[in-house]
C-alpha cells in the first residue's frame, strides 16, 4: 500500500511554523524582547529543551530609522532591525516597530503604518544577485506576522518576525526593504 507525502509535509510545515513562532513575543516586555522572562536564564538566554542556553540578543537592533507614515498627518513609525539570524535553510528577520500616530481613530498596524499596502518584506542579496521573500508552508500561509493584523500599540516597541530562505554562506551582510521605505543596508547575516 502507499501513502501519501502529504501528512508528514503537512505536519513538518506546521513544526516549521510553530519553532518559528514560538520565540515571537506580539508586545514588548523587556528590553530583550521577550515578554517577561518565561524560559530565559541570565542575559535574555533562553534555556533549550536540554537545558542548554541559546543567547537571545534584542536588546540593541543591528539598524534602525524614523520613517513618515502616511497613516495619519505627522505620523511616524521607529523600525529596528533586531537581527537576521541563520538557522539551517532559513532566515529569519526580527523587527522593532515601535509607531507614533496621532489623529487615528485605527490601532498602527504594519499595513496601516505602510499607507494600507502590505510590506512584502524581502532580503536583497548584492553579492548573488537575487531577491529573497518570505517563504511559504504547504497551505501556502507566509511564514511572517501578518502585516493587517498584527497590532503595534501607539507608542510602544513591538516584534514582528519574517522567514526567508538562508542567503549562501558567502553573503556575510544584505540589504532589507519593507514597503514604501527605503532599504535597510548592509545588515549583518549571523549564522
Amino acid at each position: 500500500m502507499r501513502l501519501s507525502h502529504r501528512p508528514a509535509a503537512t505536519a513538518a510545515a506546521a513544526l516549521l511554523l510553530a519553532g518559528a513562532l514560538a520565540g515571537c513575543s506580539t508586545s514588548g516586555g523587556g528590553s530583550d524582547g521577550g515578554s517577561g522572562g518565561s524560559g530565559r536564564g541570565p542575559g535574555g538566554a533562553v534555556q533549550g529543551a536540554a537545558g542548554k542556553a541559546f543567547v537571545d540578543r534584542f536588546d540593541k537592533p543591528v539598524a534602525k530609522a524614523t520613517f513618515d507614515s502616511p497613516m495619519a498627518p505627522g505620523a511616524k513609525v521607529d523600525i529596528a532591525v533586531m537581527g537576521l539570524r541563520v538557522k539551517g535553510r532559513l532566515a529569519t528577520l526580527t523587527l522593532q516597530w515601535t509607531p507614533h500616530v496621532t489623529g487615528s481613530a485605527n490601532t498602527p498596524t504594519p499595513y496601516r503604518l505602510n499607507g494600507e499596502h502590505g510590506l512584502d518584506a524581502s532580503l536583497i542579496d548584492a553579492v548573488n544577485l537575487k531577491r529573497y521573500v518570505v517563504v511559504s508552508d504547504s497551505a501556502s500561509r507566509n511564514l511572517q506576522s501578518d502585516d493587517v493584523l498584527t497590532n503595534l500599540p501607539n507608542d510602544q516597541a513591538t516584534l514582528t518576525t519574517h522567514t526567508f530562505a538562508a542567503p549562501p554562506e558567502n553573503v556575510k551582510s544584505i540589504d532589507v526593504q519593507l514597503g514604501s521605505w527605503p532599504a535597510f543596508r548592509d545588515v549583518p547575516v549571523e549564522r
